[in-house]
């Protein structure tokens, strides 16, 4: 059976890519189905502020005109600009279990790339370290968190079949609102509360332009040296903005401030932490009708898991004792409004200082991820 690659130009095209994955994971409980409006959005390039300083191409493998698989290509400007590298990207990779169909789509790929110029090749990233990246490595058992990847395990035989090799591991932390905390960080946490000049508080709906400022400042500065870094543009900013407002529980994104000598505030920390909401978006099954918006405002209420997706310190700040505080003061929030566990994630496996608090605070690692990489 012949397999041959297309380009996708039409709505259709689209549509089928949008829609593969129901033929892919048919047979796997622990998939969570994306919503196919949202997945509209993020291939829009007019609605989608990624468009603006990246290329996109989106590819359809067919195997006797039936549609096997699926690839995106996109070279990030900012991206390469920033790290001083010529890459190019995969992401939103989904194949069946057949080493024909993924040769094709990783050809694809590398001839895209090469024909601008890069000399890299990595993913998946769907679109970059601000989106869903890599592909699962242990953990298969259990449901995403909000976020963050499924995929099937043949998939790294495959991709280490065509050559790829390793770039970076990802983990994900786990932990129970009763696992109890290291009393080393409970004391750095104490510590730190009784500072006059160092102050930790809740989001602020009514300051909310200037609170999205305030994350803003604080990302950069905190992941600037952190692989894979780019800094969010204004657009990407405003759409973050319509994200945390519309999903969010504000109750559980709290600040770290600095008080200055000449009375200024500063905002040196930050704590994201998201309602898991892949436990009410699972059994709509792609759909965001009005019969499923009712089941999923009934679901989100019944929300046990949460996912800690922001979590940072300026430089000059950093150290224990302002996370365990952070960490303190959202838990005790979290518990009190009956959610029951927390993804940490995810971690740079060699971030040595984020893993070593995640262990301290009570967490362990559950999950594991893998981005690929390959010279073309």
């Amino acid at each position: 059976m012949d397999i041959s690659v297309k380009k996708v130009v039409s709505k259709k095209d689209l549509m089928e890519f949008i829609k593969l994955p129901w033929k892919i994971y048919e047979d796997m409980p622990h998939w969570v189905p994306p919503l196919i409006s949202e997945m509209k959005h993020r291939f829009d390039e007019n609605k989608n502020p990624y468009y603006d300083h990246a290329e996109v191409e989106l590819y359809l493998a067919l195997m006797d005109n039936d549609i096997v698989g699926r690839i995106a290509c996109h070279i990030d400007k900012l991206h390469n600009d920033f790290h001083k590298e010529k890459a190019a990207f995969f992401g939103f990779f989904e194949t069946l279990n057949d080493s024909r169909i993924a040769a094709k789509l990783y050809e694809t790929a590398e001839k895209w790339g090469k024909e601008r110029g890069m000399e890299l090749l990595r993913g998946p990233m769907s679109f970059g370290t601000n989106d869903e990246c890599a592909f699962l490595l242990e953990g298969f058992d259990s449901d995403p968190a909000v976020m963050m990847t499924y995929s099937p395990k043949y998939y790294l035989e495959l991709t280490e079949g065509e050559g790829f090799v390793k770039a970076k591991d990802l983990l994900a932390f786990y932990k129970s609102t009763e696992d109890p905390m290291d009393p080393r960080m409970e004391k750095h946490a104490k510590r730190i509360a009784e500072d006059p000049t160092i102050h930790v508080r809740k989001f602020e709906k009514k300051n909310f332009k200037r609170e999205m400022e305030y994350i803003k400042e604080v990302y950069d500065a905190a992941w600037e040296p952190n692989w894979g870094f780019v800094p969010m543009t204004e657009r990407e900013l405003e759409e973050t903005s319509k994200v945390l407002l519309e999903y969010a529980d504000t109750d559980l994104v709290w600040f770290a401030e600095k008080t200055h000598e000449d009375g200024k505030i500063e905002p040196i920390g930050i704590s994201i932490v998201l309602p898991n909401l892949n436990e009410a978006t699972k059994s709509l099954n792609g759909k965001l009708g009005p019969i499923e918006i009712l089941k999923f405002l009934a679901a989100k209420k019944k929300i046990k898991g949460t996912r800690a997706i922001l979590f940072g310190l300026k430089r000059h700040a950093q150290g224990f004792g302002i996370p365990a505080l952070l960490l303190m003061k959202t838990e005790d929030e979290a518990r009190r409004k009956g959610y029951k566990w927390c993804e940490m994630s995810w971690n740079l496996e060699d971030n040595v200082k984020i893993n070593t608090f995640d262990k301290g605070i009570g967490g362990r690692i559950y999950k594991k991820y893998r981005i690929y990489e390959k010279k073309i």
